[in-house]
């Protein structure tokens, strides 16, 4: 019995799968195996139940839909931490968190409670936000959203979009805006410049409290406002066009065709110089008020807005001719080099260039 012991504790482990593949395909008896071995029958059955167990794992089928995966411990705490997440990363609504706890945890809980947990969440980030050092942000985007019929003053980090403000106000004005601005300050923030739409109150309210720090213009909603008009008068250039060649089809003559005129504006990122930019932006619109004659209600808002606001709109273009004036002389290369490769670096990828 000592000398089979020893003769199994030697056996290499190929030795063994061999003996356990015998022994399941019965090619020889489990006596045989064991003296061809040198070991007991002993040990060929439990290397035969530990092939036998391996292959039971490599075909089981996989686990039922109803295996439990693992548990929860619904607390109060948990509740209420479940109920911000829903809202804040579900984006659900007050009465979808009430549905949700009522079909999956057969909890109910009252519109209400959402909102006391949701207030009292923001009660304490409240706390937490105060507390931030805003000292690293160097540049800001200002702006005003609406809850329903209430304004939200906001205010995001360019580089991390941290909001480091978020404050529903019953005003929108110069003092409001100030007033926060200010707060902000005592945490840090000193922007280099912001970045912010046209809005008077949130421009004049900037200059109360941080004086001449420029505020660039958001060229978002500006070019939503010219492809709107654009698009209107595209629409009534093709619906005249159409109605030019129905009459010269009836009297059967036709005329010269002209270029199809379109108004485009694009500010782009990468692109000419400031002042470049500044003379193509003029021509614009010198353009849009040859034209209002003929549509004044549609034209005039559109070119009133883009010669009152041109040196905020084109702001970003002056702080990118300094950084590309920076990295050339860093590398000792011509600059319009170096705006050429930004203008590469910016077009689509599937671009032949």
């Amino acid at each position: 019995m000592d000398r089979c012991a020893g003769a199994a504790a030697r056996l290499p482990e190929s030795d063994r799968k061999d003996l356990a593949i015998q022994a399941l395909a019965r090619s020889e008896t489990v006596s045989d195996l064991a003296a061809r071995h040198g070991v007991s029958r002993k040990f060929v059955y439990q290397q035969t139940h530990k092939a036998v167990a391996a292959l039971d794992d490599a075909f089981l089928s996989a686990p039922p839909n109803d295996e439990v995966l693992f548990e929860v411990a619904v607390t109060r705490a948990w509740l209420r931490q479940a109920i911000v997440g829903l809202a804040l990363i579900c984006h659900s609504s007050y009465r979808g968190v009430v549905e949700f706890l009522r079909d999956l945890l057969g909890l109910s809980i009252s519109v209400g409670a959402v909102h006391q947990v949701l207030h009292s969440a923001t009660r304490q980030a409240d706390i937490i936000n105060r507390q931030q050092d805003l000292s690293g942000i160097r540049v800001g985007l200002h702006d005003e959203i609406f809850q329903g019929a209430t304004p939200v003053l906001a205010g995001v980090d360019a580089r991390s979009t941290y909001c480091y403000l978020l404050a529903a106000e019953e005003r929108r004005d110069a003092d409001t805006w100030g007033v926060h601005l200010l707060d902000a300050a005592q945490q840090g923030l000193d922007p280099d410049y912001t970045v912010a739409d046209a809005g008077q109150g949130l421009r004049a309210g900037q200059t109360a409290a941080w004086g001449d720090t420029p505020c660039h213009g958001d060229v978002f909603h500006i070019q939503r406002q010219c492809e709107g008009l654009a698009n209107t008068l595209a629409r009534l250039a093709k619906g005249a066009t159409s109605r030019r060649q129905t009459l010269q089809a009836k009297t059967g003559r036709g005329g010269p065709r002209g270029p199809n005129d379109e108004l485009v504006t694009k500010l782009a990122l990468a692109g000419p110089a400031q002042a470049t930019r500044q003379v193509l932006f003029d021509f614009i619109v010198e353009e849009l008020a040859r034209r209002e004659p003929g549509d004044a209600r549609r034209i005039r808002p559109v070119r009133v807005a883009l010669q009152n606001q041109r040196d905020t709109l084109l702001a970003f273009a002056g702080v990118l001719d300094d950084k590309l004036a920076d990295i050339a002389q860093a590398y000792a290369i011509a600059e319009p080099l170096v705006r050429e490769a930004c203008v590469l670096h910016c077009l689509p990828s599937p671009s032949p260039a």
